[in-house]
């Protein structure tokens, strides 16, 4: 739709959109998309691209299928944004085929497939995009749809890290940090990590944080990483609001302060932390910074269980077995003592191992008692090894 203040190179370009030229129709299209000249106008937008994209503009099969994938000026689709990402890809635009491994890598429109993932992160990544190059390293760090290689990993990195993009500056530091790919350079690592601090990378800034308490590649200072940690945590960042939530109820770095810690450990068990998710329920149990209270204890448990806590498994079976937070119930506690023993955790050991002598939530056991007895025993647990005489 043409305004009355419309620049005049911008009525050049719809008039020959309108006649039908696919790049005029793809480069007013991205006028709207992003509001160059003309009030941005995202329906519009999608309106130019389309036809230009119809007409195999792959810049513009490109721009419709962001606009599919993030519901901009269309209802989301992301079939339809896989479909379009799929043509530009196919006549070799790179970003494209970056973003079509992507929906491949993640399951978005299409269903999930690392290998198909990795071939078009591949493509995009020959063909010199460097936002393809860590996608394809973290495949090959991983082993996603190709064979596990480092030393190819770290390659992709570098690439990338030294074309300037964050994440992998991030991922290069992480390979150097634990020797993946690469000679271990505690040193170096603190390098490339400051390089993705300075682009905003949360999880750099965390790992900077870490380096900085340990004294990995850079003097120890306890200050600096509650700094690192704080900014981290501030971004959103889940495991640098744990690390700050320890560093407050320990004390480390900080004036000890168990109302702080809980804050942040709250931030981060909201976010889907185990670590805190447990954290927070000990807290709750023992009224360390909060009221005490055993529903909530149990409910923070439950949620880090449920994510293979050991030690929440461990602390829920507790809390069923002496109907602490939740009603009494030992079948329930065993069920819980189990996941946790089969982890290796000899506290739950020998609670089963309790379970089954005594049959207590399972049918009485003695050889079944021994077997785990035996288990905590081997790791020390003084009980265990009392009651295998």
């Amino acid at each position: 739709m043409k305004t009355q203040s419309e620049p005049p190179e911008v009525s050049a370009l719809r008039a020959s959109a309108q006649k039908g030229d696919a790049q005029a129709q793809f480069l007013l299209g991205e006028r709207y998309d992003h509001g160059q000249g003309v009030v941005k106008d995202e329906h519009e937008a999608a309106g130019w691209f389309r036809k230009a994209a119809e007409a195999g503009h792959a810049g513009a099969q490109f721009g419709l299928g962001n606009l599919y994938l993030n519901g901009q000026g269309v209802v989301k689709d992301e079939q339809e944004a896989v479909k379009w990402f799929r043509e530009a890809a196919q006549a070799g635009h790179a970003e494209a085929q970056n973003n079509l491994g992507a929906c491949y890598y993640q399951g978005q429109g299409v269903m999930k497939n690392e290998q198909e993932a990795a071939q078009w992160f591949l493509k995009a990544a020959l063909a010199g995009f460097a936002g393809a190059q860590p996608n394809l390293g973290i495949c090959y760090i991983k082993g996603q749809g190709v064979a596990k290689d480092e030393k190819e990993a770290v390659k992709w990195f570098l690439k990338a890290a030294q074309a300037g993009v964050a994440d992998a500056q991030n991922n290069l530091g992480l390979c150097y940090d634990n020797g993946q790919g690469v000679a271990k350079d505690e040193q170096e690592a603190v390098k490339w990590y400051r390089k993705a601090v300075e682009q905003g990378v949360a999880q750099a800034q965390f790992n900077l944080g870490l380096c900085y308490e340990f004294g990995q590649g850079v003097a120890c200072d306890e200050q600096e990483a509650i700094r690192w940690y704080r900014i981290a945590a501030q971004a959103g960042y889940a495991e640098a609001q744990y690390s700050l939530g320890l560093c407050y109820e320990f004390g480390q770095g900080v004036a000890k302060n168990e109302k702080e810690a809980v804050k942040w450990y709250r931030m981060a068990a909201q976010a889907g932390n185990a670590d805190a998710q447990y954290s927070l329920g000990l807290c709750h149990e023992f009224g360390q910074g909060v009221v005490k209270d055993e529903l909530e204890a149990v409910r923070w448990y439950r949620k880090a269980a449920e994510q293979g806590y050991a030690e929440a498994q461990f602390n829920l079976g507790v809390c069923h077995a002496n109907g602490q937070g939740v009603a009494k119930d030992e079948k329930e506690a065993v069920i819980w003592f189990r996941k946790a023993a089969e982890q290796g955790l000899a506290g739950a050991q020998y609670n089963l191992g309790v379970c089954h002598a005594n049959g207590q939530g399972v049918v009485k056991n003695e050889k079944e008692a021994v077997k785990w007895y035996r288990e905590a025993a081997e790791q020390g647990s003084a009980d265990a090894q009392f009651n295998l005489g």
